[in-house]
């Protein structure tokens, strides 16, 4: 159960606009963190800007997001976030099933190159160290631009983010589609 009311849309006909903006890019639905953050409309409507451009208007492939995605939300905890990336984000993005069980314990896991292994190093250490080594970062270098080293650090950091409110107010998971 929520810390928070969930706004409910047929509560608030004078959110009906941000509330049918939250829809359109989020497949129809007005998920769970939509109605807390509608709590406060500002912040729910920056909210979904920078999320959608941080997941859908940078240089980094969906991979690459999904692994970042889906590896914080094993180091925080946040079962919100798995439950909504695998694992349909993850495989529409190339992901499999065993790659998203093993992103738990990635590091003993044979199923991911030395690329993808920096960047869980690399997302590990800012979720868990805020201080990022200097090989840590330096892994990073041949296989990605400096405009990717930006676009990764920041989705990591929303992602952080994200998980951080989400966990702190208790955000319970999605129903599945039909479920009353």
């Amino acid at each position: 159960m929520a810390r928070v009311t969930l706004v409910e849309e047929r509560d608030h006909p004078e959110l009906a606009e941000a509330i049918g903006r939250l829809r359109s890019g989020r497949g129809g639905r007005l998920l769970n963190v939509y109605k807390l953050l509608l709590n406060s409309p500002v912040l729910a409507s920056t909210w979904f800007e920078h999320v959608s451009a941080v997941r859908w208007q940078t240089k980094l492939d969906g991979l690459t997001r999904e692994l970042v995605i889906i590896r914080i939300g094993y180091v925080t905890r946040v079962q919100y976030v798995l439950a909504q990336h695998v694992p349909t984000y993850a495989l529409q993005e190339g992901l499999t099933l065993e790659q998203c069980d093993a992103l738990a314990e990635w590091q003993s896991s044979p199923l991911f190159d030395a690329r993808q292994r920096a960047i869980l190093a690399y997302t590990d250490a800012m979720t868990r160290d805020i201080q990022v080594a200097a090989p840590v970062f330096d892994a990073l270098r041949p296989y990605f631009t400096e405009q990717q080293i930006v676009e990764l650090t920041v989705l990591i950091g929303t992602y952080n983010m994200h998980t951080r409110v989400l966990q702190a107010l208790d955000i319970p998971l999605e129903r599945p589609a039909g479920a009353s």
